[in-house]
């Protein structure tokens, strides 16, 4: 094979370059691999299908004392938390705004609110709940739950931990 300049001769590669040309591909290779079976979000989450968020996240730590309980089942879902072994009373927000004159505000009891338009069910803690703030350590909550035309006993539960600093 010729040039315009003459015969074109081929130079020998050098070793270096090419060893460091073939780990720079592995890696980038590499990279792309782990993040097309990267788990992230919900999936990471490992929620069961019926649940769409919870609050705090499953093995949270630095959880403030005062820190709201949060489950967003989904769609037609109910339940009932129960924290450290203790079954919290549910309390839905429907009823309470049937019972409330229109107008008035409503009040939340110091239980766990069901809220079924959104299918979540909320416990903040405070000082007329029967848990008024959670002591430092390890908390376990479990989510008792059923579809809304079913009854308790065909239920599912979802168990997590989160700490408190």
């Amino acid at each position: 094979m010729s040039g315009k300049n003459g015969p074109v001769r081929f130079r020998r590669p050098q070793t270096s370059l090419l060893v460091a040309s073939l780990i720079i591909a592995s890696c980038i290779v590499g990279m792309g691999y782990a993040v097309s079976i990267s788990v992230t979000g919900k999936a990471r989450l490992g929620l069961p299908a019926t649940i769409e968020e919870i609050d705090p996240v499953r093995s949270a730590t630095q959880v403030p004392a005062q820190t709201r309980v949060f489950v967003d089942l989904a769609s037609g879902y109910t339940g009932v938390l129960v924290v450290d072994g203790l079954e919290l009373e549910t309390v839905n927000l429907d009823d309470l705004r049937g019972r409330t004159p229109s107008g008035k505000q409503i009040s939340t009891p110091p239980t766990t609110a069901f809220e079924p338009g959104n299918a979540t069910l909320t416990f903040h803690p405070n000082e007329d709940a029967p848990i008024d703030k959670f002591t430092e350590g390890e908390h376990v909550v479990q989510v008792i739950f059923w579809k809304v035309t079913e009854s308790r006993a065909s239920a599912h539960t979802y168990s997590w931990t989160f700490n408190v600093f």
